[in-house]
């Protein structure tokens, strides 16, 4: 192992590995090699212990020294046993199960990532069919313990000993089982090595996303990560697509954060308060975990089996270290992702109230707010290379930066979805333009063609759009004028389609007034759902369904070459969570989003009405989960 180790070699191959011997909590006879594996950084795939020693001690000593320990499933379900080296089962059960090399791999890479200089345990069952019965063998065993005792071996001629007297007893059987699992598990090292090469080379393709995930999505694993890396790994390249093979059909452009939620828990004598008070410590429940909205976005998209590339920016900080390896760990490429040595990683503190909704939320966003070169060179050159069908961007970027996607993503003829973040972020796309040639048209020459805001996001869009003179341009009133609306009594259809609370916001009347901008507005307004409001096309069923005839508030000119109408209607949640079943309220916007265009970019999508009540059921599930985004809603997939 240390030679293995000095030599840069990850994955050492052996028979068995040794162990706690009988006995052994009182003449603390342990074999050296459980002691060197938990300071030497190598991943050991043996078939087991062998079975005279004591199992249980050797897992729990393994335990001790920091050494992680796993068993091949080797085609089993459920819970399966440490293999007992010429026995595919030993009676104790393994601490945790993998199911195949790929598997494997992602623990290693993870494990090195972080720098702990502890190494890990892959036991390999021997084949079944050279596998002595298990009965059979705890038999021999207790004869050639028995005979060791009385001849009197000890020490390092005790294992000689007790191995030659089973070789016997065995007529050499033992000595059949040896080779074929020495073979064995080199042929299976050998498979993880390969895997490991992938992942080191960033090859994610093959890798199964679904079912690995490390147990460190806490923020003190920030302060666990190695320092090492290299250029060629880490950094993207000036003036190139490092990631042109990928072919993501879904690019998404925004934060990727160390999330902590701090959920309030009332103190006893507070009487009925439900709200953290201010300019105090308030008790609570703090949750760690990896997030930001284009982290969450790209995660709900990747849960649904949809390509996604995410693209972001990270501090040269712990914390940026061990947001990329769980990145990487969850299955999303970190290829899009470049590291700044003059920023910190993006960090988000939400705060809650008893009932789990936001009250406050700290968020340093900082190293999405610089100017960064990147945008003009290798995420443009992706952009150009792939064509993606889909950009998401969200507003944590820069006004000049976000106009850059934009502008890009459209000349890559990609449809662009916009996510406000915030409402003082929201007025971002409405923002004086930095660059002379980014102009926000009007349908059909509009840039944007969805936004997800909030309600008072959405009101935040609507106040920048008017101070900066959108709602004075010629281009926008002919494009209201064409809408067809009608002024007398819009204020009762207005109420039929929706509800007076929503008209009393001005929810559906700001929703009109940015659709020339913007033809598609989801707008999440919590427990009363989501409101649609969008701008038909001419020639669109539901101009003349007469079951969408209710939500249509206005109908075009039927010579009108691009506008056709305007349908709104609102969705209400498919089921009200009870306070006391909802975890954490982070991500579920993003959940939302992340269904949404998940479902559009498919080859043939469902309607957009269809894909919101499926990604109000995805939504219902995070609401539920500690996960930022839900990985139950990979239930969903064979819905879109």
């Amino acid at each position: 192992m240390i030679l293995a180790h000095l030599a840069g070699i990850k994955v050492f191959a052996t028979g068995g590995l040794g162990g706690v011997h009988r006995g052994g909590e009182d003449s603390m006879d342990i074999s050296a090699d459980l002691t060197e594996l938990g300071r030497t950084p190598v991943a050991v795939i043996s078939s087991g212990c062998k079975s005279f020693l004591d199992i249980p001690r050797t897992l729990e000593y393994l335990e001790t020294q920091g050494v992680g320990v796993s068993t091949f499933a080797d085609g089993r379900e459920g819970k399966v046993d440490f293999p007992a080296f010429w026995t595919r089962d030993s009676g104790v059960q393994s601490p945790t199960v993998i199911r195949d090399e790929q598997e494997a791999a992602a623990i290693i890479y993870a494990q090195s990532m972080l720098g702990l200089s502890s190494g890990l345990l892959f036991a390999n069952p021997i084949a079944a069919q050279h596998s002595i019965p298990k009965p059979q063998m705890d038999t021999i065993i207790a004869q050639a313990i028995l005979d060791a005792r009385k001849s009197g071996s000890s020490g390092s001629d005790n294992t000689p000993f007790i191995l030659a007297r089973i070789r016997e007893l065995t007529g050499g059987q033992t000595i059949t089982a040896n080779r074929a699992l020495v073979e064995a598990n080199v042929a299976r090292g050998t498979k993880v090595a390969c895997e490991l090469a992938k992942l080191q080379a960033g090859q994610l393709e093959d890798l199964d996303r679904t079912q690995y995930r490390p147990a460190m999505d806490t923020f003190s694993a920030a302060q666990q990560v190695s320092q090492k890396r290299t250029a060629s790994t880490e950094q993207m390249p000036s003036r190139s697509c490092e990631f042109e093979e990928r072919q993501a059909g879904i690019f998404v452009a925004g934060s990727l954060a160390i999330d902590l939620s701090c959920d309030f828990i009332p103190a006893k004598g507070q009487g009925s308060s439900t709200s953290p008070q201010f300019q105090t410590s308030n008790p609570a429940e703090i949750t760690p975990g990896l997030g930001g909205v284009g982290h969450n976005v790209a995660t709900a998209i990747h849960y649904l089996g949809t390509d996604v590339q995410l693209c972001s920016v990270v501090g040269d900080d712990e914390a940026g270290k061990t947001a990329k390896t769980l990145l990487m760990a969850k299955g999303l490429s970190r290829l899009g992702i470049v590291e700044k040595s003059s920023y910190r990683t993006a960090q988000y503190v939400a705060v809650n109230n008893a009932q789990k909704e936001l009250v406050l939320a700290m968020a340093d966003m900082a190293v999405l707010e610089g100017n960064h070169s990147e945008i003009d060179t290798v995420w443009k050159t992706c952009l150009d290379s792939q064509k993606p069908k889909w950009l998401v961007v969200d507003a944590n970027w820069n006004t000049t930066t976000l106009q850059k996607w934009i502008k890009y993503a459209k000349a890559a003829k990609s449809q662009i979805a916009f996510e406000p973040v915030s409402v003082a972020k929201a007025q971002r796309l409405f923002a004086s333009a930095a660059d002379a040639e980014f102009e926000l048209g009007v349908v059909p020459n509009h840039l944007v063609s969805l936004a997800t805001p909030n309600s008072l996001e959405l009101g935040s869009m609507h106040t920048a759009a008017q101070e900066l003179g959108f709602f004075g341009r010629d281009d926008w009133w002919q494009a209201i004028d064409a809408l067809g609306l009608s002024s007398s009594g819009s204020t009762d259809k207005l109420e039929y389609v929706t509800d007076r609370t929503s008209v009393v916001m001005g929810l559906p009347q700001q929703s009109i007034k940015l659709l020339p901008f913007i033809p598609t507005i989801l707008t999440k307004m919590g427990k009363a759902g989501v409101l649609m409001t969008q701008m038909l096309r001419p020639g669109d069923g539901r101009l003349t369904s007469a079951a969408h005839s209710k939500y249509i508030l206005s109908r075009a000119d039927i010579s009108h070459p691009t506008i056709g109408g305007v349908y709104m209607r609102l969705f209400r949640p498919p089921e009200l969570v009870p306070e006391e079943d909802v975890v954490s309220v982070n991500g579920v916007g993003d959940t939302f989003l992340g269904i949404v265009i998940s479902g559009l970019a498919r080859e043939d999508p469902k309607s957009l009405i269809d894909l919101i009540d499926i990604a109000q059921q995805g939504s219902i599930m995070t609401l539920k989960s500690k996960e930022a985004v839900s990985p139950e809603i990979r239930e969903l997939k064979n819905l879109l």
